[in-house]
């Protein structure tokens, strides 16, 4: 049997981070979804947030407002 190939699933990077992707991430992560930024970087969504929780990044209160959590 041949194996089926899953539609609509892109492979996702792992390992280092690239300064380019270190920057884009410092400038959206306080005012955009993590997965939106995820998608863009082409990461895992536990990635991303685990970076950004190393690099002392944080959601702007502005941001969580709109959410209703702040």
């Amino acid at each position: 049997m041949a194996k089926k190939k899953k539609k609509g699933k892109k492979k996702l990077k792992k390992g280092l981070w690239s300064k380019g992707e270190l920057n884009l991430l410092k400038k959206l992560f306080p005012n955009n979804p993590t997965a939106k930024i995820s998608a863009r970087l082409g990461r895992p969504n536990d990635a991303v947030k685990k970076k950004a929780s190393r690099m002392g990044l944080r959601k702007s209160k502005r941001y969580l407002k709109s959410l209703g959590r702040a």
